[in-house]
């Protein structure tokens, strides 16, 4: 639907972390790595919230108190050390890291602090074996210019990263906290973007500046953006963890039409007479009706001996198949808070039965049982009797939420640009100041030294890249908005291949590749740098660059050299190349003799689709060009 961003006053407000690439972790002297091995090392956690010096508790904390789960670490010895396993004090703050973040924050315009002071922010979900993550605001009130426009960046902070989830058995959830402590740059702008496009071009400005440091990681789950969404009459939302910064635009333009639909939910119920208060906590054991259902899933928890409870929403029905995006209805959303607090699969509703093999007589069973009018929907959920109980007491919460309008909640990126419940909003008493580190003071003559070797900003390195290497517009942007443009410039110097050749790589033929599924982010730039010194000193042509790609892709840890020979692409010599387009020419005599000069272009796709990847196609031409010529 089209939106009128302006008139609905759409605020958008950025946060881009972005990991550092720093010989050493935040705290320690750990290398910034992530292992693919077996763990050496495991550890079993329960994490509980405490109170702030206010004697407040943080509601977000609570919240994944309350989920029961046990968390298990994984370690190795090479990526983590006591410090990660919250065994020992943190070691003092990694001072290349604060220089990172101090040039990022001086080509901001921002005004670094007199000295940093190191926080804890309370983060109870298992990500981080203290329960809280450690931050530092480096650099406060800068600006960038936007098409223009002039956005204020609130702060720029250096934190430590979060250990990574690996899985989830039951109620014990498995991360491995290699990943726990590698610096990260906070980038947080005000809250003035006003459209999907303009936040997905803050983020590309912010990404530029951040990679014109050197100095940032590369490659998928190295950055990460969370959004603050509000619109009139909605709510501030706050969306964490998109990764891909394509999907921006879509998040902000789903999470804007899932506000002004709930806002129509809600004026709607209201019209017709629906209040918060009807929206009762009573609960129905309907197990018996479904003793001889079809259904699979609940056929399953009766077999366990769990129970089916209902709960019954007046004047609901027809709202909850309602939808609030595309593929997400309202039930999708009650479902999603089901989950989280009541530690169930999913939920069922009359809104979308008879389905999943529960009969139209149950369903009727069913609503007889709960007393439900016309009118009303029922929503059922098979489980224990508790989580049964925890899960339709959050549909019921979210149903009153529903009357109500749309709840402030912080919300979680799907890949798809949709986003689903994640956490309560956090509150004030998240924050505390950390005890283990003194402050680090910064110095007019430190900044006086980074000030004096400040990277090229990106307007800068836009210019002098189509002046010295001669790339068109087009190309220049796309390669700065890459992740490539340092890399580009050490392979052109190195391998002296054609800049145009190597910028059409690491952009659209890296982005046509990452189309196909394939995982480019797992090629080193060593491996890159590598195919291009072989292409420069003609050992492989760069029309095997996809199919190099790929396989290496698939093959970590492997070498250039193996893949040359597992894919057969070595370069065949000018005398094999020739001594082959006169079989082509003698197989496809006819065609030549009716055709003669013109048979080329039929010819050169025939050799080059059977040599591909293993002849210069400059080559192949001139030589076919030459034979025609002397039949």
């Amino acid at each position: 639907m089209e939106i009128d961003y302006e008139k609905i006053g759409l605020k958008v407000g950025l946060e881009i972390h972005q990991q550092l690439n720093t010989s050493a972790k935040l705290f320690c002297k750990c290398k910034p790595e992530l292992f693919k091995e077996e763990p050496e090392i495991t550890f079993l956690r329960r994490l509980r919230p405490t109170q702030s010096e206010l004697g407040q508790i943080d509601p977000a904390a609570y919240f994944e108190f309350k989920k029961g789960v046990k968390i298990l670490y994984e370690a190795d010895r090479r990526t983590s050390c006591l410090v990660e396993m919250d065994e020992e004090p943190p070691h003092p703050l990694n001072m290349e890291a604060v220089e990172i973040v101090l040039t990022a924050a001086l080509m901001m315009k921002a005004k670094p602090v007199d000295e940093i002071h190191v926080m804890r922010k309370t983060v109870i979900d298992g990500s981080n074996t203290t329960g809280f993550q450690r931050t530092c605001v480096i650099a406060l009130n800068g600006e960038i210019q936007v098409r223009g426009k002039n956005v204020p960046i609130q702060h720029v902070s250096l934190e430590e990263d979060a250990a990574r989830k690996m899985g989830q058995e039951g109620n014990t959830i498995r991360y491995r906290i290699d990943r726990l402590g590698i610096p990260l740059i906070e980038v947080a702008t005000a809250p003035v973007i006003h459209s999907p496009k303009e936040a997905e071009e803050v983020a590309l400005a912010i990404g530029r500046i951040l990679r014109a440091t050197g100095k940032v990681k590369r490659g998928l789950g190295t950055i990460r953006q969370d959004l603050n969404i509000s619109i009139k009459n909605g709510a501030l939302i706050e969306i964490k963890g998109v990764q891909e910064l394509e999907l921006l635009s879509l998040v902000v333009e789903y999470e804007v039409q899932r506000q002004l639909n709930l806002i129509k939910i809600s004026r709607e119920l209201r019209k017709i007479g629906v209040k918060e208060e009807d929206v009762k906590e009573e609960f129905f054991d309907v197990t018996e009706i479904f003793k001889e259902t079809e259904c699979k899933v609940i056929r399953k928890a009766i077999n366990r001996k769990q129970r089916v409870l209902a709960l019954k929403l007046p004047k609901f029905k027809g709202f909850l198949k309602r939808e609030l995006v595309p593929n997400f209805r309202l039930g999708t959303e009650m479902a999603d808070h089901a989950r989280f607090w009541g530690r169930v699969g999913g939920i069922f509703h009359t809104d979308e039965l008879p389905a999943y093999g529960i009969t139209a007589e149950e369903v009727e069973k069913l609503r007889k049982t709960v007393k439900a009018e016309k009118e009303d929907a029922v929503v059922f959920v098979a489980d224990n009797p508790e989580n049964a109980k925890d899960a339709l007491k959050a549909v019921a919460e979210r149903a009153r939420q529903a009357i109500k309008g749309v709840p402030e909640e912080t919300r979680a990126a799907n890949p798809d640009g949709t986003t689903r419940y994640m956490r309560p909003r956090p509150g004030a008493a998240r924050m505390y100041p950390e005890t283990d580190i003194p402050p680090t003071q910064i110095t007019d003559e430190h900044l006086k030294k980074i000030s004096s070797r400040l990277p090229e900003l990106p307007e800068q390195k836009f210019e002098r890249l189509m002046r010295e290497y001669g790339l068109n517009e087009k190309l220049t942007r796309q390669l700065l908005d890459s992740e490539y443009a340092e890399l580009f410039e050490v392979i052109v110097n190195e391998s002296k291949v054609s800049p145009t050749v190597v910028a059409v790589f690491l952009t659209e033929t890296l982005k046509a590749l990452k189309r196909e599924g394939i995982q480019v982010g797992k090629v080193s730039e060593e491996q890159m740098r590598e195919i291009f010194r072989c292409i420069g000193r003609g050992e492989l042509a760069k029309e095997a660059l996809p199919d190099l790609v790929s396989w290496l892709s698939k093959h970590e840890n492997r070498s250039v050299q193996e893949a040359v020979e597992k894919l057969g692409l070595k370069m065949i010599s000018e005398a094999e190349l020739a001594r082959f387009i006169e079989k082509v020419i003698e197989e496809n005599k006819i065609l030549v003799q009716e055709k003669g000069q013109k048979a080329l272009g039929v010819l050169m796709g025939i050799v080059m689709k059977k040599l591909r990847g293993r002849v210069n196609a400059v080559l192949v031409g001139k030589l076919l060009k030459d034979k025609l010529e002397k039949l």
